[in-house]
């Protein structure tokens, strides 16, 4: 982890970069990938899961016994733990869904909205090294109470050809049936074109490594809606003086073991803090059964000192990052002042991981910068709103006057005219 002592803010745009892959080479593969999906479907799904998965699959849909089955496989506890995360981020989503509210703009004009879930979706959720269950929860709970009609959910097999049996009840739980075993690039591909066995979908869904962030931004070229640039996982963490050395060391870890593209940054106005959490941070390393994959991540990290808190919030709103955690004195004060972040945590006791799976917030969040202009995703993501109006005799009378002065001041007589032949 490279240290950086109050950097003039020339140099921040470079000090701020995410670790990517050459552009060109990354869009080319994806490219191929999508080509090669679009045109040959289930056959190209078969060859690259055996190419990069290193497994042959026979059935590309996991088969409705298979899924049944997965809750006989766990421990208690886990399903436990899924059933309260479940609970907490189906609360929490509940609230964010609004009731239509009919207005009168003047009399006898009447409007209103009204929220409609997007018909078909596609969940992706990452697999390799760590099977993201949880991030079934996250998706597939808002899209079901959205009222998508469609939701189908892929996700890589294992080395033996299955999925993770902690997906399959995580997708019971939150409602899901559609299951397939498609990871990658190619996943987004076939949700994006269709294939044989797998339904193209209007909007794709989910958190991926930079391949699967590179398919979901090209496949919008063509039309296909998609949540938000989620690539690899990133966390920056504010300490002042009053951090615990211990506490943060552990939330930057947490990110680091996520894989070896993530990001951890931390931005600290003391520079004896950041030392005692990097001696900590080595401690708790050397533990990790994931220690590897944390190392080369930490090997593109950075600990920033600057010179005030000011300057720290300036730094932070010009990165923007998916997770921030706030371990200072007046933790509540300061994130007044964050503009650009996915997530924020505040104080001593919010470690990023609660909201990783059970606080109930979604952790379906821009990283890459993309917290400037994008929000994480909930309901809303999975809704598109239409917009009615109603007018009496009366209603269209008392606005005639100003469609028709309007219209005319542009030159479109025949929107004036569709008003005047009423009147």
């Amino acid at each position: 982890m490279n240290v950086i002592i109050h950097p003039p803010r020339n140099e921040w745009p470079a000090l701020l970069q995410r670790p990517v892959l050459d552009h060109f080479t990354l869009e080319t593969a994806v490219q191929e990938v999508l080509n090669h999906v679009k045109k040959n479907g289930d056959e190209a799904l078969v060859e690259l899961t055996q190419r990069f998965d290193g497994v042959l699959i026979k059935n590309i849909r996991v088969p409705e016994q298979e899924i049944a089955t997965a809750a006989q496989t766990l421990p208690v506890e886990l399903k436990k733990a899924i059933t309260q995360a479940k609970e907490n981020i189906e609360k929490f989503h509940t609230a964010q869904m609004q009731a239509v509210i009919k207005m009168e703009t003047m009399p006898g004009v009447q409007c209103w909205r009204k929220s409609i879930g997007i018909e078909k979706v596609g969940l992706y959720i990452p697999g390799g090294s760590a099977p993201l269950f949880s991030t079934v929860l996250m998706l597939g709970i808002p899209a079901v109470l959205a009222g998508c009609k469609e939701i189908i959910l892929c996700t890589p097999p294992g080395k033996d050809g299955t999925i993770h049996p902690a997906v399959l009840y995580a997708a019971t739980a939150a409602g899901i049936t559609q299951i397939y075993k498609a990871g990658g690039a190619q996943a987004i591909a076939a949700m994006a074109y269709g294939t044989e066995t797998i339904a193209a979908v209007y909007k794709i869904f989910g958190p991926g490594n930079q391949y699967v962030t590179c398919a979901k931004q090209l496949v919008q070229r063509d039309g296909i809606a998609i949540d938000m640039p989620a690539g690899p996982s990133e966390v920056c963490v504010l300490a002042d003086e009053t951090a615990n050395a211990a506490y943060v060391a552990a939330d930057l870890l947490s990110q680091a073991e996520h894989g070896p593209d993530s990001q951890v940054l931390l931005v600290s106005t003391s520079a004896a803090m950041t030392e005692k959490i990097i001696k900590e941070k080595q401690k708790q390393l050397a533990a990790l059964p994931r220690r590897d994959i944390a190392t080369k991540a930490l090997a593109n990290s950075k600990a920033i000192i600057v010179e005030n808190m000011a300057d720290a919030l300036a730094l932070i709103n010009a990165y923007a990052p998916e997770h921030l955690i706030i371990s200072c004195e007046n933790d509540e004060a300061i994130a007044e002042q964050v503009v650009n972040a996915g997530s924020v945590f505040l104080g001593n006791y919010s470690p990023e991981s609660v909201g990783d799976y059970a606080s109930g917030t979604n952790h379906t969040l821009p990283t890459n910068g993309y917290a400037k202009v994008y929000s994480g995703v909930s309901v809303d993501s999975f809704v598109k709103n239409i917009t009615y109006q109603k007018l009496t005799q009366e209603g269209l009378k008392n606005i005639a006057s100003t469609v028709i002065s309007m219209a005319e001041a542009e030159g479109l007589q025949a929107h004036a005219n569709a008003v005047k032949v009423r009147m």
